[in-house]
C-alpha cells in the first residue's frame, strides 16, 4: 500500500505561465506615443507597428468595455461590432491594458505612456513607501502630492508643446482632479455632462486644428458592471447608449482623422460563495504576517510585517496557488508584470508579494473594504476578461 506523502498539495502556478501585458507592442501605454508619432511630436515613438498616421487623432476611452464583452454583445452593439475587424489597423485584434487592470493604472498608462513600472500607479491601492499607509490612487486618498508621485509628462502636454490642439473631454467632475492631473493634463480640459455634448465637442475639437489630439471618456458601462454585473439589463443598456455615441463622433469626424474606440480593462462576474469569494478578513492563514492588504479582489498587493515577507509568500501559495499567481515582489517585476523596468521610487510600492488571479475567484475583504467586496463584476487580473481591450479604428 502506497505510503500517503508529507505533503500532498500540487505545484502552484508558476509565475512565468502569466500571460504579461504586450508592453512596447500593443498595450494602452502604446497609444498615445504612437499617435503623436505620426504627428512629429519629439520623443515619441510609433510602438503600435500597425496603427497608420493620421494629423487629427481622437481616443475614446470607454471605462469597463473588454474585447470579449464587446465580441459576446453584437446586437447591443451593432456599430462597434461592425469596426471589430478594424482593431488595431485592421488586423482584428484586441492590445492589452497593461497589470493591474485597473482604471487608475491604465489611464495613467494611456496618458504617460508609460507602463505601470514607470509611471507609478501599480495598482488600485498600493502602501505610500513615506507614510506606510495605504493609497487609494482612484480617488486620491490620503492626499499626496500628485508630481511627486508621478513626475513624468504626459503625452498631452508634449503635443501641446510641439503645436498640436489637445483637448481632454469628459465630465467636469474630472477637471480637478489629481489623477487627471498626473495622467491626462494638457491641452485645455472642456467638461460636458451629457454624453451626446461630448461626442459633438470632441468633434469640434477634433477639427480645431491642422493637427489635433483628443480624449473623451465614458464611465457608466463600468459602474453598471461592478454594480450588477457584465450582460445584466443595465449593462447591456449602457453597452447600446455608448454604442450610440461611438456612431455619433465618427459621423462627424473632420477630414485626415482616426477615431480609436478603446478601454482601461474588461470585465469578469463572480459568483457570490465562499468558493469564489476568499473572504481575507476571515482568514487566518491569509492575515499571518500581513500589514497591510492593498489591490483589489483579482489583483492583490500584500504587504507584510518585516521579516515576514518568505513566510507570507510560502503561506498565499500554499492556500491560492492554484488559483492565483502568486509572486514575491522581485519575481513579479522580473517577470514583467509591471512593464521592462521598475523605477526605483515605484519599488516600495509594489507589494512584498503580488496575487493575480487566473480562475473565477477574489479575495475580498467584508470589513476593511465593504463597498468593493460587495460588487458583482470585477476585474484586475490577466486573463483575458480582464487583460483584452478593443482598439476599434473609424479613418476619414
Amino acid at each position: 500500500m502506497a505510503q500517503p506523502t508529507a505533503w500532498d498539495h500540487p505545484e502552484p502556478l508558476a509565475v512565468s505561465s502569466a500571460p504579461v501585458p504586450q508592453y512596447g507592442t500593443g498595450s494602452l501605454a502604446d497609444l498615445l506615443p504612437t499617435l503623436a508619432a505620426g504627428m512629429d511630436v519629439p520623443g515619441m515613438s510609433p510602438a503600435i507597428p500597425e496603427l497608420a498616421p493620421a494629423d487629427r487623432n481622437c481616443v475614446f476611452l470607454i471605462d469597463g468595455l473588454g474585447w470579449e464583452q464587446l465580441r459576446a454583445h453584437p446586437d447591443e452593439a451593432p456599430f462597434m461590432s461592425s469596426l471589430m475587424s478594424s482593431s488595431r489597423g485592421g488586423t482584428g485584434r484586441p492590445i492589452t491594458t497593461g497589470y493591474p487592470a485597473t482604471t487608475a493604472t491604465s489611464l495613467a498608462s494611456v496618458g504617460t505612456g508609460l507602463p505601470p513600472g514607470a509611471h507609478g500607479l501599480p495598482g488600485y491601492m498600493v502602501r505610500d513607501p513615506a507614510t506606510g499607509e495605504l493609497m487609494n490612487q482612484l480617488r486620491w486618498q490620503p492626499w499626496t502630492d500628485p508630481r511627486a508621485w508621478q513626475p513624468y509628462p504626459t503625452v498631452f502636454q508634449l503635443a501641446h508643446a510641439a503645436g498640436v490642439h489637445t483637448a481632454q473631454v469628459s465630465s467636469p467632475t474630472f477637471e480637478n482632479t489629481p489623477l487627471t492631473k498626473i495622467a491626462l493634463s494638457g491641452g485645455t480640459f472642456r467638461g460636458k455632462l451629457s454624453g451626446e455634448d461630448r461626442m459633438d465637442l470632441a468633434a469640434e475639437q477634433l477639427a480645431a486644428g491642422d493637427r489635433s489630439l483628443v480624449y473623451t471618456y465614458y464611465a457608466e458601462v463600468d459602474g453598471k458592471g461592478h454594480r450588477f454585473g457584465v450582460d445584466s439589463d443595465p449593462w447591456r443598456g449602457q453597452l447600446m447608449y455608448v454604442d450610440r455615441l461611438v456612431q455619433r463622433l465618427a459621423e462627424q469626424l473632420p477630414p485626415r482623422a482616426a477615431l480609436y474606440v478603446t478601454a482601461d480593462h474588461g470585465m469578469i462576474d463572480i459568483p457570490f460563495d465562499e468558493q469564489h469569494r476568499i473572504d481575507f478578513d476571515e482568514d487566518w492563514e491569509l492575515r499571518a504576517g500581513v500589514a497591510l492588504l492593498g489591490g483589489e479582489g483579482r489583483a492583490r498587493h500584500v504587504y507584510a510585517v518585516r521579516g515576514a515577507e518568505a513566510d507570507v509568500l510560502t503561506c498565499w501559495r500554499e492556500v491560492l496557488g492554484e488559483q492565483f499567481w502568486v509572486a514575491s515582489r522581485d519575481e513579479a517585476i522580473a517577470a514583467g508584470w509591471f512593464g521592462p523596468t521598475v523605477d526605483e521610487r515605484v519599488y516600495g510600492r509594489i507589494g512584498d508579494v503580488v496575487a493575480a488571479a487566473r480562475d473565477d475567484v477574489l479575495i475580498v475583504a467584508s470589513e476593511r473594504e465593504p463597498r468593493e467586496s460587495v460588487m458583482v463584476g470585477n476585474h484586475g487580473s490577466m486573463t483575458p476578461a480582464e487583460q483584452l481591450v478593443p482598439l476599434l479604428q473609424v479613418r476619414s
